[in-house]
């Protein structure tokens, strides 16, 4: 009997091992999902560094093509004593003065913006001017002296009668080929301004500048108009 016995208990299993649990405990459980989501959030937040450092970069590179399309605009206008380029502005100064009361440049002047302008149009074509240049805004001012509305009509003729100059075909002295007339009409808005950014003197403030605006980060571009120059090219303007 007891020969038996000691058999049956040598091959029974103990008991401590048949009660050790098959899963792992709720704590190792906890601590392993907290490891895969210190993990996910890492991860996460690789990612989002990662495009706000592309993002930033992307700005930067914008700053730089543009800030390098000024100083290529610059170098243009030192060809033209009296012309300055300042932030994104083109002061025709002296070159393009109006005198009082009067929206019409001379013949000298006129030829002038002829042959600056093709310049800006070529840097416009180039890849930086291309990419970023988003218009050109024509801007025209006027002194202090009479009514409000009266100077912001007459700064609005100025800026319009800088297009009609560029925009003049031949026998127009130095006009513009027809290509830049093109990307001239599709580029070029007007603007008026009064008791806006006078200058020191009344003389001073009658004057023009071109304002150049740059597109933003992704933003959408419109198609340009697609049609001829207009077979009537006399300016509207008395």
């Amino acid at each position: 009997m007891s020969l038996f016995s000691g058999k049956r208990r040598a091959v029974e299993p103990r008991r401590d091992e048949a009660e050790r649990p098959f899963w792992i405990s709720f704590s190792d459980l906890m601590t392993a999902l907290m490891a895969l989501f210190l993990v996910a959030m890492t991860v996460a937040l690789l990612s989002v560094t990662r495009e706000i450092e592309e993002t930033e970069d992307k700005k930067a590179l914008r700053e730089t093509e543009i800030d390098d399309f000024m100083r290529e605009l610059q170098h243009v206008a030192e060809r033209y004593p009296g012309i300055s380029v300042h932030g994104r502005v083109v002061d025709f100064g002296d070159r393009a003065r109006f005198e009082t009361d009067r929206h019409t440049l001379d013949e000298t002047q006129a030829r002038l913006l002829r042959e600056v302008v093709p310049h800006v149009l070529a840097l416009a074509r180039a890849p930086k001017g291309a990419k970023w240049l988003k218009r050109i805004v024509v801007e025209g001012f006027a002194d202090a002296r009479g009514s409000y509305l009266y100077n912001l009509n007459l700064s609005l003729q100025r800026s319009e009668r800088v297009l009609c100059v560029l925009l003049a075909a031949p026998p127009a002295p130095a006009a513009l080929s027809g290509a830049d007339r093109l990307l001239a009409r599709d580029l070029f808005r007007v603007s008026g301004a009064s008791f806006n950014a006078l200058k020191e003197s009344d003389e001073e403030s009658r004057r023009i500048e071109l304002r150049l605006e740059f597109f933003e980060m992704d933003e959408p571009r419109l198609p340009a108009r697609a049609a001829p120059l207009d077979a009537e090219t006399r300016c509207p303007l008395p």
